[in-house]
């Protein structure tokens, strides 16, 4: 097969992928928080179970990438299909039928070393890709999370009933069975040998590397633009069902969230292309500025609906911008620790955003808790001035040297 027609398949299947596991993690974000509800000792604990599934992308993401970067990508991402989405979801299906909420919490353990590997879908894209199209390949690698946009809330609401015996059980049987179908498509993934650990490469100490100011607000973009993405979509469903609305309607309202996180991915990248990683990133962050006002505005279905979409391309040009100033800071020989260290340091802050996502909604209310989002915020917006402001010195220092000579 010629390298264009490669280079193409090997997209499409981790667009495929990144689709199946989406479903998974929407249906978790969506259903999750009720069925932790349903089975937490205490209120301020139905979070919980996804604060653990994102502990479990904590504690796996550094080790996944440390492992493909030995095995390889493909290896990697089969192994995370099997022993996190399928294992995970029958874990999960388990446990709603015994009515155990630490086994719960257990299956959310292994679905989030799922997400530790699949995180990795979008890197992958960079190591199948040619270098004018890797920012387009990770958009459109991202861009699988629109189907999911449909898919997701449409198996956390329609597929409780699946079985009857175990009420709620049913979409986390639907994301076993979609973990075995990604891991079959995975096995036909073929990276390059550019794009596979090559013996004998030398690499920079990470304290080298991360010393570099586009690598930290890289992290520092991609960390707190997810960690508050996924604190106020996780306190969503709560914050509804508090006020009336039906299961189907947080399902609705959880869509459209999702299309606002994926849908702009099939231009996100020509948006970097054309104005700069650094206005896109500081347009994400203006969006999730305009969550929190809509928020605190009203509690109507038209607020929600105006909010979270918003909240998810602001998400979408943060977490995209992040991982493409990213890709610009290391070699391939360093790409596994660097993406590694990344992706460790963007789950620990989402770890701790989604355990304190209910309890802060129990305590403090909706409102109050989207006002705090703009401390978070606001650090993002600094972080991007200051990146500008240190190019622009580094350029005048280049061109002063120039004239010296």
């Amino acid at each position: 097969m010629d390298p264009f027609h490669l280079e193409k398949r090997n997209v499409a299947i981790l667009v495929v992928s990144q689709t199946l596991f989406m479903v998974a993690a929407i249906t978790v974000m969506t259903l999750s928080g009720v069925v932790g509800q349903q089975l937490s000792p205490e209120p301020g604990l139905a979070t919980l179970p996804i604060a653990v599934m994102m502990l479990g992308t904590v504690v796996s993401t550094l080790p996944a990438s440390l492992f493909m970067k030995r095995v390889g990508r493909r290896r990697g991402f089969m192994t995370g299909a099997l022993m996190g989405g399928a294992a995970g979801g029958l874990l999960s299906f388990t446990a709603i039928g015994l009515e155990s909420f630490w086994l719960f919490c257990l299956g959310s353990l292994l679905l989030g070393l799922y997400q530790g590997f699949a995180m990795y879908y979008r890197f992958a894209a960079v190591d199948v890709a040619s270098p004018a199209f890797r920012g387009r390949a990770i958009s459109f690698v991202l861009a699988g999370g629109v189907a999911a946009a449909f898919l997701g809330p449409w198996n956390a609401s329609m597929a409780t009933g699946l079985i009857a015996g175990v009420p709620s059980g049913g979409p986390y049987l639907v994301i076993a069975i979609l973990a075995l179908l990604a891991m079959g498509l995975l096995s036909q993934l073929k990276v390059p040998p550019g794009g596979e650990p090559q013996p004998g490469e030398t690499t920079r100490p990470m304290k080298t590397i991360a010393g570099q100011p586009a690598f930290q607000v890289a992290v520092v973009a991609g960390a707190i633009g997810y960690a508050v993405m996924i604190l106020v979509m996780t306190a969503t469903p709560l914050a509804m069902r508090a006020r009336g609305f039906e299961m189907g309607q947080v399902a609705f309202i959880m869509q459209w969230h999702v299309l606002g996180m994926y849908a702009p991915s099939f231009f996100t990248g020509s948006l970097i292309a054309r104005f700069g990683v650094g206005r896109i990133l500081l347009a994400g962050s203006i969006l999730l500025a305009g969550t929190v006002a809509i928020a605190v505005f009203g509690n109507t279905l038209a607020h929600f609906w105006f909010a979270l979409v918003l909240l998810g391309i602001g998400w979408n040009f943060l977490f995209v911008g992040g991982s493409t100033l990213l890709s610009t800071t290391h070699s391939e020989a360093e790409r596994g620790k660097v993406q590694g260290v990344n992706d460790l340091s963007i789950f620990s802050l989402v770890a701790v955003g989604s355990l304190m996502s209910g309890s802060l909604l129990h305590h403090l209310g909706w409102e109050t808790l989207n006002l705090m989002m703009l401390v978070p915020i606001t650090l993002v917006v600094l972080a991007i001035v200051w990146l500008r402001m240190n190019s622009a010195h580094l350029t005048s220092e280049r061109i002063a040297g120039l004239s010296d000579s």
